[in-house]
């Protein structure tokens, strides 16, 4: 095993690199939720027939699932992050491993992420796609009762 300090310097290079990858988890969360809202807009704004506004629910329903999977991804490398923090000073092993699903190290129940599923319905989320949704829903009916005509 590598003395204490060469294992310090190689955890503060590893907290930096998942650091970096969790930066980019939630930048990629943040553009996934600026295109949701802008295609979700744009196909209500497409004029047709009044079916065609159901569309604007598959770029909704997409993107929702995207971040979820960005947001895991995030709460999975986070998980390791804490790991690093308590297990580096002590082992080299798994020495800048970057795997987030490995089983035998996240065997403890604490370090366990949530479902994707489970994510997509976690309060972040949830409130900002929940809030998207429910307000295409009212657009929807609102097309719907007061607009005459089959267009």
């Amino acid at each position: 095993m590598e003395d204490k300090a060469n294992l310090k310097e190689y955890m503060l290079k590893e907290i930096d690199i998942v650091q970096d990858i969790i930066k980019r988890m939630a930048f990629n969360s943040f553009m996934i939720k600026g295109w949701a809202i802008t295609l979700v807009v744009v196909t209500l704004l497409l004029k047709g027939t009044k079916l065609q506004v159901l569309i604007a629910f598959i770029p909704l329903l997409v993107f929702w699932f995207l971040d979820a999977y960005f947001l895991q991804l995030e709460r999975k490398y986070r998980k390791l992050y804490e790991w690093v923090i308590e297990h580096r000073l002590a082992t080299d092993k798994y020495l800048f491993d970057m795997n987030i699903n490995d089983k035998e190290r996240f065997a403890n129940p604490k370090y366990k992420v949530h479902s994707r599923f489970h994510v997509m319905f976690s309060i972040t989320l949830g409130w900002f796609y929940g809030s998207i949704a429910i307000l295409t829903v009212i657009y929807t009916v609102i097309l719907f009762l007061f607009q005459k005509g089959g267009n």
